[in-house]
């Protein structure tokens, strides 16, 4: 279905300020949590294919000055990269990821890793009957939640090639039911969110070429997928990209979702390089189907294109707008980041 055409926001401009930046969170290939108004860090590497380690970086966003706090846990999922995490009722949960000496998917019998900030303390979730399907393995996958019971994980790579299955884990029941497979090409470093009872799915590559110029919508109640399409010329769309973030916001009152940075061209060196990075920031209005780009002024400090970071929702608190908070990844000369921003509209 091809997009229909609307009236987009002539100028949208947001402001970047930058929170932190600190050598402890130089990394790539990690996830970022939002709880509450605290920010969570997890995973990734500094160099390419060893994983940092299992201890959480904590940074409240309440202080005018956001302080910088590391923990260790026991238990703790091992040390991983390429994971995906979401947040449902307070809590960070985590699936899968790449790890170990042969660096593999990490294979846990479908189990889910639940950390909770009020406990201050990590939770394996072992599946109530591991005799009924659950999705293997994987890394570079993504994830999303319903903010509630409902935890999605989709597509990423597997021991060998690429993944397009969709998964519901349902946390009260600890069950993982298969849903739909996206449309194709299969594909790692794909982006997912969710907004108003449906899934949105952009982006990721696919071996040979990131994706692009389409979202796929997939409708929960009726196990369906379709399309919008839309010209990804950097005009009336974002460009094709992989290793990016794909978020849901409310702006202004509607339901909005939030595109940004990511990897245009793959490196020849696979995961131990850095190819084009992105450094744009697109809006999309999921009612009235249309992109508008988010300006920025050029005297304002801004972050560096990049790719392979994370990102999450700091949600609008007394009547506020929601923000989007980014941290880390790697840079167009391989380097792996330090910093810490909030996207402000």
């Amino acid at each position: 279905m091809p997009m229909i055409p609307g009236k987009p926001i002539s100028i949208l401009k947001a402001n970047w300020s930058r929170l932190s930046t600190s050598e402890r969170l130089r990394r790539s290939s990690h996830v970022v949590a939002v709880v509450d108004q605290t920010v969570y860090i997890y995973g990734g590497e500094v160099e390419p294919r060893k994983p940092l380690d299992s201890q959480i970086d904590v940074l409240s966003l309440t202080s005018n000055e956001p302080k910088l706090e590391t923990k260790s846990f026991d238990p703790a999922p091992s040390p991983r990269v390429g994971t995906a995490s979401a947040v449902a009722n307070g809590r960070m949960y985590l699936f899968s990821g790449r790890g170990g000496i042969d660096m593999a998917p990490i294979e846990e019998d479908g189990a889910v890793w639940s950390y909770d900030p009020m406990q201050s303390s990590w939770t394996k979730i072992d599946l109530a009957d591991t005799s009924k399907p659950y999705p293997p393995g994987r890394s570079y996958h993504c994830s999303t939640s319903d903010g509630e019971n409902a935890i999605f994980i989709h597509a990423g790579c597997p021991t060998k090639g690429r993944l397009s299955d969709l998964w519901r884990f349902d946390i009260s029941e600890r069950i993982w039911t298969q849903l739909a497979d996206a449309p194709g090409p299969q594909r790692g470093g794909t982006s997912i969110a969710y907004s108003g009872g449906k899934l949105y799915r952009m982006n990721g590559f696919d071996g040979t070429t990131e994706q692009g110029g389409s979202i796929d919508v997939f409708d929960i109640s009726t196990n369906t997928w379709s399309t919008e399409s839309f010209p990804a010329d950097g005009n009336g769309g974002p460009e094709p990209r992989s290793v990016c973030a794909l978020l849901s916001v409310k702006f202004e009152g509607r339901d909005k979702l939030v595109t940004l940075f990511g990897e245009r061209d793959p490196s020849s060196l696979g995961h131990a390089g850095a190819g084009k990075m992105l450094g744009d920031v697109w809006l999309y209005d999921i009612g009235e189907n249309w992109w508008t780009q988010i300006g920025k002024d050029e005297k304002d400090s801004v972050p560096k294109p990049r790719g392979w970071f994370d990102a999450d929702v700091v949600k609008a608190q007394n009547g506020g707008k929601d923000n989007v908070v980014i941290h880390g990844g790697l840079d167009e000369n391989n380097e792996r980041l330090t910093d810490v921003w909030l996207l402000s509209f």
